[in-house]
């Protein structure tokens, strides 16, 4: 009876074997798509003159404070990848501290050098007014190192020993 287990199975793995063999060396048919036809299906997803007119009038009929809520999000997105991108050309400091743009993006220290305020723009960003005031401030050297000491607080009370 155990003979004719292991002969079935035999017979099942060799069928096995067979068809995997079979199947990876049929020849693999690889339909490249041809180049006229990729031409006309990008040439039919480009945007057209009639298709910009029409994206221009739906704009436009946009109410004006929610086309500004759209584009100030993305610019808003688009800022704050830039930050991090930027992280990259900022590997030459020593230490880099990132606060996330209030009220500036970075300030790295190179311990050899000094202290840089880094405010990361892209494209025509300018300066808000609080930046403005924050790089005349250092402009004018009027940037001071505060140490700041405190007491010690006692979150759970100390016994008293009698001493």
């Amino acid at each position: 009876m155990d003979t004719v287990i292991y002969v079935v199975m035999g017979l099942v793995i060799a069928f096995l074997l067979i068809v995997v063999v079979v199947l990876a060396l049929r020849p693999r048919r690889s339909d490249s798509p041809d180049i006229d036809s990729v031409v006309n299906i990008l040439l039919s997803t480009l945007a057209t003159e009639r298709s910009i007119k029409e994206l221009r009038q739906a704009l436009d009929c946009l109410p004006q404070d929610v086309l500004q809520s759209i584009t100030r999000s993305e610019a808003a997105r688009a800022g704050k990848l830039n930050e991090l991108l930027a992280t990259i050309k900022l590997a030459h400091y020593d230490r880099l501290f990132y606060f996330g743009g209030r009220p500036v993006d970075y300030v790295g220290i190179k311990y050899d050098e000094g202290v840089d305020f880094i405010e990361v723009k892209s494209g025509r960003g300018a300066l808000s007014e609080d930046e403005r005031k924050l790089k005349d401030l250092i402009e004018a050297g009027r940037v001071r190192y505060v140490p700041l000491r405190v007491e010690r607080i006692a979150l759970i009370e100390e016994p008293d020993t009698g001493e």
